[in-house]
């Protein structure tokens, strides 16, 4: 069941705006959060990164840690639009693989984002953790309802265990991009890195075919 929003209070009531300066303070404490940590960055900081004054900053937010929790949301904001734009009912491996590449794109682009997140979740406040929590819970959801929806259609063959396992397995592999990019990117494009993990994930499946475009 997916968690109601945990509300970030603002004074400012244009949605467009706070979304458009929220979005600031994101890349500009990003920055900050993986050079200096959390708990070393001061909001002050995060106004000066983000382009404007401590008192605008408190106009959208009340205190440094709504910040953090605004980076790790908008991760699984990004990677649930991508997702919803399949049709998780199809029931295809071209679906299946297709939800794999989305995802694995959106890890690229919030490669920062990403580190950032696991690095500082532990100074989340315990009402904001578990909503962070939950929201990878509903994300590998939506990957167990790709794979399971290919088993109700006989298009593969494998247990509700493996459909589990195997939806953990696509999220870790799509962040393990930007956690290891350091030797990955040295030796794969983002494309090449997607079609061999993709190839790893299913080439164990009954009923997927292994595709040789690389070979």
């Amino acid at each position: 069941m997916e968690r109601t929003k945990r509300p970030v209070q603002t004074s400012v009531k244009d949605k467009q705006l706070i979304e458009k300066r929220r979005g600031e303070m994101i890349r500009g404490s990003v920055q900050l959060f993986k050079q200096k940590g959390f708990h070393r960055t001061t909001t002050r900081e995060i106004a000066k990164a983000a382009g404007f004054s401590i008192g605008t900053l408190y106009e959208y937010i009340r205190t440094k840690e709504d910040v953090l929790y605004l980076v790790c949301d908008s991760i699984y904001d990004q990677v649930k639009k991508r997702l919803e734009q399949i049709d998780l009912e199809q029931g295809t491996l071209e679906s299946l693989k297709l939800g794999i590449s989305y995802y694995f794109h959106v890890i690229d682009e919030m490669q920062d984002e990403v580190l950032v997140m696991y690095q500082e979740a532990k100074s989340l406040s315990k009402d904001a953790l578990p909503y962070v929590l939950q929201k990878e819970v509903e994300m590998t959801g939506m990957f167990e309802t790709l794979i399971q929806r290919c088993v109700d259609r006989g298009v593969i063959e494998m247990s509700e265990a493996y459909v589990h396992l195997l939806a953990q397995n696509i999220f870790v592999q799509g962040q393990m991009w930007g956690f290891r990019r350091w030797m990955l990117q040295k030796s794969f494009t983002l494309e090449e890195y997607i079609f061999l993990q993709t190839d790893l994930l299913l080439e164990g499946i009954k009923g997927y075919q292994k595709n040789s475009a690389l070979n």
